[in-house]
């Protein structure tokens, strides 16, 4: 039987989705891992509203962003954590010698990748977590050790809830910035909203960038000695 040409995965319809700077820029504001309007986005984008709707009409259509209605307004969102790994994927691959350097250090710092915390503070937090047998490495994930699943209660994440969630449990996923692995999954996001939660981190306007708070750098250095 003749073999068809496109009987795998449509790689060129998600290249076409994504191979446009407007929409692929939309996907990085949406990487903050907040819901925006479309003039939010527009705004974002320097384009204006009604070519920003036509845009996300596109990412939709390409199941790469969902949308849902919050009152009046239409607001839109990172379709699933897949589509979050291959953002960040790519903002791995693009990210090439001084284009490192010229990253802004708020960035660099402490940021959202999605729903887990990023930059020196995400790996700051994953590295404590493994020096202290927390965590252990496996090929493409983080595995929770017996001291781990102690800490993490301890410190307030319910584990049987995050476990419960239909995504991967505790994902490596490679930090553009810092060339390593942060924790991600459900795992890396409930840490980071337990966190958010404490009031150690603040998000930046516009921006996926966190501030880290006062009582913040206290928690921080106690918990993992990461300032």
């Amino acid at each position: 039987m003749e073999r068809t040409m496109n009987a795998g995965p449509d790689l060129a319809t998600l290249a076409t989705a994504v191979g446009d700077a407007t929409r692929i820029r939309m996907l990085e504001l949406l990487m903050e891992g907040r819901a925006l309007v479309a003039k939010e986005l527009a705004f974002g984008t320097g384009v204006s509203p009604a070519t920003a709707t036509a845009h996300l009409q596109r990412l939709e259509q390409a199941r790469l962003v969902r949308s849902t209605r919050q009152g009046r307004n239409k607001v839109f969102r990172i379709a699933t954590p897949t589509v979050a790994r291959m953002v960040e994927a790519l903002m791995t691959v693009a990210v090439r010698g001084p284009r490192v350097s010229a990253t802004p250090e708020p960035l660099r710092a402490a940021r959202y990748c999605y729903d887990h915390l990023a930059g020196r503070l995400g790996m700051g937090i994953t590295d404590a977590l493994l020096r202290a047998g927390h965590l252990s490495l496996r090929k493409r994930a983080f595995a929770l050790t017996p001291s781990g699943e102690a800490w993490f209660q301890d410190f307030g994440i319910d584990l049987a809830s995050v476990r419960e969630q239909r995504r991967h449990f505790a994902h490596r996923c490679l930090d553009w910035s810092e060339r390593r692995d942060h924790l991600a999954g459900a795992l890396g996001a409930a840490l980071a909203a337990r966190v958010f939660s404490l009031g150690w981190v603040e998000r930046q306007r516009d921006s996926r960038g966190l501030i880290v708070t006062p009582g913040g750098q206290r928690g921080l250095k106690r918990h993992f000695g990461v300032l």
